[in-house]
């Protein structure tokens, strides 16, 4: 009974053999279906009108290729994509590619009309025999397949490409009749094309030319016959016949397709024999392969690119979300051309590795961003990590590929306070009276002292790295030595609150977009984290003469067929006004022509501003310096900034590269002089700009005079100052000849901003010390003491710091 039941079996199948092949016979035929048993006639006729009711109108949609990522000279970055794929025509494919693909898959390509009869009449009864569903399928058909295949995973239809591949007659049929229409509109050599650029090639290539940079570093117009003999050869199976993965079965494949072009007249038996020599293992690229961006020559600009055009607000051209911009960009075709100038990216780079060597075991790491004023374009992004196990982009925001908060900035933060002084009024020139310190005796600030909530609670220790007494310092001394106390009690008499607020409108943030801090020593002394791109930036909006752009590292995006996206312009705003910028730069220029960075420049030549940062213990170390064409960034640090209990890391002790070791390091010691030498090489071609002079307004300030209160009681000051619309507070008590309780000194005094704060320093009753002198020389009483603030008086000029 088994036995015949399956030869019951074996006649259906066959008959339903001769229905099928009677349809399409019938179809050939100008609709004459051909009655192979007598019995089958209506069936074959039903078989025909079920034919003809198939769809036949076949639409080839656009193929997913890849994109491409330019520096701003025109060269590749980089190439994303969802499928690795980029179009070529028929005319730049090696003519010994076209025969391979044609020899093994379809020789008799160019005589039939999509349909194969012989080839399909002897594969369906080699199925019908054997219960399998065999090949047979035209280039043509298979062209059509694949595509609806593609269309279908691009739409995210997953059981529509299921269906475009199912092993069924009814599937067949409808890629029959597809491939007919197909071959009604389009020419043969149109079809191999789209054929070539369609097909999967194993190990992530889709489409010849991606697949011939894949597998040989060359394009598919310059593939060799053996080179062509094995691609083509792949396609049947992609992972068995992986020249990579499994060289001897692709060697094997190779071959086969080789006999078959020399059988067919398409190589000579010379040439097959010299291709067969040729080892496949040995002839083929082995990498691995990698991601898009970890095949950049810039790994790190690449993925910050990536991120950008995903997230930024600017980008809402390519779509609504992440992924739909995403899949634009890895399937679009398109061309990005960036800001990226590959001259100052390699100097940058270069000067970088000089001080800090990828690869080093002392837990170095170092960043540098260029940025242009005026425009926000990122001219070059350099690191000195190992993309390959560090991904995270030292210069950029958290969102952009950054770490959640960047590292400390140290005393760059200084910059800003000078900015928000200079807005308030403050003269160029004018002094305010810093507290006696050195590096084991502290000034100390308290709470009382604090004008707004960015202060403190408890008692503020504010050390030096030199000495200096107490007394009046001028905003140009305290930024070009660098003096703590001086920023210290600058912060204190302008609010620290205010100066953050001035932070953020330059540009100045935390990576993860929040305000640097919310603490005065943060906000002061730089003990706030941010990004070399942050302090580039916001040092950007002094050189544009105040204006601060957003960071931009895209000019132009095309479609293939050349149609350039409406992008907008430059994200910028005017942060500060041009006067004031004016005034802090003039200030900065002395931190290069006058402080400890005066060797490494020549202001003469080219006038530069700038000011050096080293945080706490030595642990990072920062230059921020510009001109008024580039605004760099050069920062030096420990990659992990502390231990697991919370111990920072110093760099004090380890070596830079050509810098040396270092016993004790400063922003001085190794981050300007690769900025100077970045800036110097950058520079060259460039016309030598002058910085706008401050005018009279800024230069002399918006003081206004106070009201004398020495003598009155405490309350009687505070009304006679809110009735000239300022407000006093009690800052400390000193000894004095003048009455208990009453007002000894003001602190400032004389004149003060519009609307400021006024430190009342009260009267002990008690006159003040006086050491024993000879009796024919009397000695005047020396100025008397404040708690935390000297009073006015000279002192001696204290050293640079190297900060």
């Amino acid at each position: 009974m088994d036995g015949r039941a399956h030869n019951v079996s074996a006649v259906l199948r066959l008959l339903l053999g001769f229905v099928v092949l009677s349809t399409v016979a019938g179809l050939l035929m100008a609709g004459l279906a051909i009655p192979a048993v007598g019995a089958t006639g209506q069936v074959a006729k039903g078989g025909v009108d079920f034919f003809n009711d198939l769809p036949s109108e076949f639409t080839v949609s656009p193929l997913a290729q890849q994109s491409r990522i330019l520096d701003a000279d025109g060269k590749l970055i980089a190439n994303p994509y969802d499928e690795n794929r980029i179009i070529v025509p028929l005319a730049k494919i090696s003519k010994h590619m076209q025969n391979a693909q044609i020899a093994i898959e379809d020789a008799r390509f160019y005589e039939h009309g999509g349909l194969d009869v012989r080839g399909f009449s002897r594969a369906m009864i080699s199925n019908l025999q054997g219960g399998d569903t065999q090949g047979a399928s035209t280039l043509t058909q298979q062209f059509v397949k694949i595509s609806l295949q593609e269309s279908a995973l691009r739409r995210g239809d997953k059981d529509a490409a299921r269906a475009a591949v199912q092993k069924s007659y009814s599937r067949k049929l409808q890629e029959l009749k597809y491939a007919l229409n197909v071959e009604e509109n389009f020419t043969k050599d149109q079809i191999l094309e789209g054929y070539l650029n369609l097909v999967y090639y194993g190990d992530q290539a889709y489409g010849v030319e991606a697949a011939a940079l894949n597998y040989f570093g060359k394009s598919s117009a310059k593939l060799s016959l053996g080179q062509a003999a094995l691609l083509a050869g792949i396609v049947q199976q992609p992972t068995a016949y992986n020249p990579v993965i499994n060289p001897k079965a692709a060697q094997a494949r190779r071959d086969l397709v080789l006999d078959r072009m020399q059988s067919l007249g398409m190589a000579s038996a010379k040439d097959v024999a010299a291709a067969k020599k040729v080892d496949v293992g040995k002839s083929v690229n082995k990498k691995p392969a990698k991601g898009v961006c970890h095949r950049s020559p810039q790994p790190y600009f690449c993925a910050y690119v990536m991120e950008w055009l995903q997230k930024s607000p600017q980008m809402a051209v390519l779509g609504k979300t992440p992924a739909e911009r995403l899949k634009n960009i890895n399937q679009g075709g398109l061309t990005i051309r960036t800001t990226l100038k590959p001259s100052m990216q390699k100097v940058a780079q270069k000067e970088l590795l000089k001080a800090v060597k990828i690869g080093n075991k002392q837990n170095l790491a170092g960043a540098v961003s260029i940025i242009e004023p005026g425009s926000g374009k990122v001219l070059a992004m350099a690191q000195a990590t190992d993309f390959a196990k560090y991904q995270t982009n030292l210069n950029v925001d958290q969102v952009y590929g950054g770490g959640p908060n960047g590292y400390q900035i140290g005393s760059t933060a200084k910059t800003f306070a000078l900015v928000e002084a200079l807005e308030r009024g403050m003269p160029l020139n004018s002094t305010i009276t810093i507290p006696a310190v050195s590096p084991s005796r502290p000034a100390v600030f308290q709470a009382r002292q604090m004008t707004d909530e960015c202060g403190t609670v408890e008692p503020w220790e504010v050390r030096n790295d030199f000495a200096t007494s107490g007394g009046p310092m001028s905003l140009r001394e305290g930024v070009t030595k660098s003096v703590n106390p001086f920023f210290a009690a600058l912060n204190v008499r302008l609010g620290a609150c205010s100066v953050r607020d001035t932070m953020m409108k330059m540009g100045l943030h935390r990576a993860d977009g929040e305000p640097i801090s919310n603490t005065i020593a943060g906000i002061a002394l730089g003990a706030g984290e941010s990004t070399p791109m942050s302090v580039a930036s916001a040092y950007a909006t002094l050189a544009a003469n105040g204006k601060y752009c957003e960071p931009n590292p895209v000019t132009s995006i095309t479609t293939p067929d050349r149609k350039a996206l409406e992008l907008p312009g430059p994200q910028c705003k005017q942060a500060i006004s041009a006067d004031v910028a004016a005034g802090v730069n003039d200030l900065l220029q002395s931190v290069v022509t006058d402080g400890t960075v005066s060797p490494l420049w020549d202001s003469d030549a080219r006038p530069a501003a700038g000011k050096t940062g080293t945080t706490e213990k030595q642990n990072q170390i920062w230059f921020s310096g510009f001109t008024p064409q580039l605004a760099t960034v050069v920062w030096v640090g420990n990659l992990k900034p502390a231990s697991k209990k919370g111990n920072l890391y110093s760099l004090s002790g380890k070596c830079f590269g050509d810098y040396g070791c270092v016993n004790r390091v400063y922003g001085s010691t190794v981050a300007a002089p690769v900025w100077a030498k970045i800036m110097r090489a950058v520079h060259k071609g460039m016309p030598v700009k002058q910085f706008k002079k401050p005018s009279s307004e800024v230069r002399n300030g918006t003081y206004e005079s106070l009201p004398n209160v020495i003598g009155r009681s405490v309350d009687s000051a505070k009304e006679r100052l809110e009735d000239a619309g300022f407000s006093g507070y009690v800052a400390g008590q000193v000894n004095s000849s003048l009455p208990a309780g009453t007002v000894a000194y003001t602190d400032p005094a004389g004149s003060a901003l519009p609307g400021s704060r006024v430190g009342l320093f009260v009267s002990s009753g008690q006159p003040a010390y006086v050491a024993p002198a000879p009796a024919t020389v009397p000695q005047p009483a020396p100025p008397p003491q404040a708690e935390t603030v000297n009073p006015p008086g000279k002192r001696p000029k204290p050293k640079p710091n190297r900060d």
